[in-house]
């Protein structure tokens, strides 16, 4: 599950039209990876089941990088619970489903949004669900640091070509300065963070 943060600040329409195409790409990009695709059940909230954690965990890294990509105005927060449902899965949309998993689901992201944190995880296992929150909340503050326009943009570029001497020659500034700022923002930090929450979540 997953709802816009302070989504009563934004203009409606927009930031729904906004939302709608966000969910969209994820459906489309994993379709053959979840089990019921991400459903928006209120203007600002969807919930969705996937085949395992890691997609789960997939899922959240993409629509982030994707987001940032945009430069969105607005940020997710974000649940993942290992529950049990009791009702059919229904294949088309998630929605109309009942058991203790998406109950429990629902709890904690309104205890989420209670806290400072994005990212909440509830796997199968207690130690696996510790380390990725510790995972998930190291990601968090290198993404804090991420505040301007120009800064998202440049994160976006090192995330699609991972190499300085390549955006330097997209963007007209000199190596030297790619260097530095791959250095200011934390560049190699985030991959490292973003592959130990892909093997955590195997």
């Amino acid at each position: 599950m997953a709802d816009i943060i302070n989504s009563s600040d934004y203009q409606g329409l927009t930031l729904q039209e906004d939302f709608k195409k966000n969910v969209a790409y994820i459906n489309e990009k994993f379709k053959k990876k979840l089990i019921s695709p991400l459903t928006i059940t209120l203007g600002d909230e969807f919930q969705g089941i996937a085949k395992s954690l890691k997609i789960s965990t997939e899922i959240i890294i993409t629509l982030e990088e994707l987001l940032m990509k945009e430069n969105a105005n607005f940020s997710l927060r974000y649940i993942i619970n290992f529950g049990k449902i009791d009702t059919p899965i229904n294949s088309e949309i998630a929605y109309g489903m009942l058991g203790d998993g998406l109950s429990h689901a629902r709890k904690m992201l309104e205890n989420l949004k209670k806290k400072e944190q994005r990212f909440e995880i509830a796997a199968e296992k207690e130690d696996k669900s510790k380390a990725l929150n510790d995972a998930f909340e190291i990601l968090q503050n290198l993404q804090n640091r991420w505040t301007s326009e120009a800064d998202k943009k440049l994160v976006s570029q090192f995330i699609q070509y991972q190499d300085y001497k390549i955006i330097a020659t997209k963007t007209g500034i000199t190596r030297s300065q790619i260097w530095k700022k791959e250095k200011s923002l934390n560049i190699s930090s985030y991959f490292a963070i973003k592959n130990l929450i892909s093997y955590l979540s195997k």
